[in-house]
């Protein structure tokens, strides 16, 4: 299949994903997700016992498209939740996804990018990668990923960096838990072949039936979980909050919000 925002190639059993949009930092279009979702399709159903997400270029993945923010302002109430539900069903995929997956973290991974790189079963950065969760900062809500970010962190750190917005380095996510190993950039890569061929080593049987009992574990809780964040995700749209933020960041200004 053709992808025209990303790369999928294959070597042996290991399966890559390269998001390809370096002109625009890699940033989540509509197009990206379907193909992405389209591509995780592939992989699952392909002999590849491994995937590896990354991104071209200097940044891994640097959050929503500018023309995708434009176009939001035009949304009737049916659409947003649809789009809501579309970085849901991606979030989901890249959790569940039935093969071991690794995030290669060559660069910054901020809001929806940052969701995209730590819900990999291992996440490698190098140390010239940022993270961060910024939605509250342009009057987003960072509602999705919160879910599977307590899980990972913990509820006091997801709190600091969902409510803060800031954007931390590699080191920091890899002291409260966001990243495995952060490495010099030359090394990266490397590493994450190392890490890849380790897995090929094990049972392919046993880690589908590891994935599958990890992933039962979250079911019932992430799904009721996942449709109150879609919906908070389609409110905050209508709100005059929202909409100054989303003029502010277009405009690159500081908003003014309301008090």
């Amino acid at each position: 299949m053709h992808f025209n925002t990303l790369l999928l190639t294959y070597e042996d059993q290991l399966a890559s994903i390269t998001l390809n949009r370096p002109d625009k930092r890699n940033a989540i279009s509509y197009e990206l997700i379907d193909e992405l979702l389209s591509a995780l399709a592939e992989v699952a159903q392909s002999s590849a016992r491994v995937l590896m997400i990354t991104g071209a270029g200097k940044a891994f993945c640097s959050g929503i498209d500018l023309d995708n923010l434009r176009a939001i302002t035009k949304n009737s109430p049916e659409d947003n939740r649809k789009d809501s539900q579309a970085m849901a069903e991606l979030f989901r995929k890249i959790y569940d996804f039935p093969k071991p997956t690794i995030a290669v973290v060559n660069g910054p991974a901020i809001a929806g990018g940052c969701g995209i790189a730590t819900l990999c079963d291992f996440t490698l950065a190098s140390t010239e990668a940022k993270f961060g969760y910024t939605e509250v900062r342009i009057g987003f809500v960072p509602a999705i990923v919160s879910t599977f970010l307590i899980r990972q962190v913990g509820e006091k750190q997801a709190r600091d960096l969902l409510l803060s917005g800031r954007i931390i380095d590699a080191h920091e996510a890899h002291r409260v838990g966001l990243v495995n190993e952060v490495l010099d950039h030359e090394r990266l890569m490397p590493r994450a072949q190392e890490i890849a061929q380790l897995l090929l080593q094990n049972s392919p049987a046993s880690l589908a039936s590891t994935k599958r009992l990890l992933s039962m574990y979250a079911d019932s809780d992430l799904n009721v979980q996942i449709e109150a964040a879609v919906g908070e995700n389609a409110t905050i749209r209508t709100t005059a909050d929202f909409r100054e933020g989303l003029d502010a960041f277009l405009q690159k200004r500081k908003p003014k919000w309301q008090q």
